[in-house]
């Protein structure tokens, strides 16, 4: 019985270790990745040489990418909303995120 209740102990014990480590090491995640990423195809074709819509769009972020034709299934209309995006939404610092189509 004592096994039961120390292995109960140690469970609960650690989870709420587990619980105070995963609110302490959170990572906040820029919101206008997602913004751009949503404005992408979202074929995750990888045409772009980026793993993925979301890779290239956290490149797009940072500004690692300085062509939006990288994105071989996209349009003008993606191209125009996320540049259009970008413009609205701009660095913590305000300097503007430039991109061509």
């Amino acid at each position: 019985m004592w096994a039961v209740f120390v292995l109960a102990l140690m469970g609960g014990l650690l989870g709420l270790g587990l619980a105070y480590a995963a609110d302490l090491l959170k990572v906040e995640a820029d919101p206008r990745i997602e913004g751009v990423r949503e404005r992408l195809p979202g074929y995750d074709c990888g045409a772009c040489s980026y793993p993925g819509c979301s890779a290239f769009a956290e490149a797009i972020v940072e500004g690692d990418v300085k062509d939006l034709k990288l994105c071989k299934p996209g349009n003008n209309t993606h191209y125009d909303a996320i540049v259009d995006y970008l413009n609205d939404n701009r660095n913590p610092d305000g300097s503007k995120i430039t991109v061509k189509k």
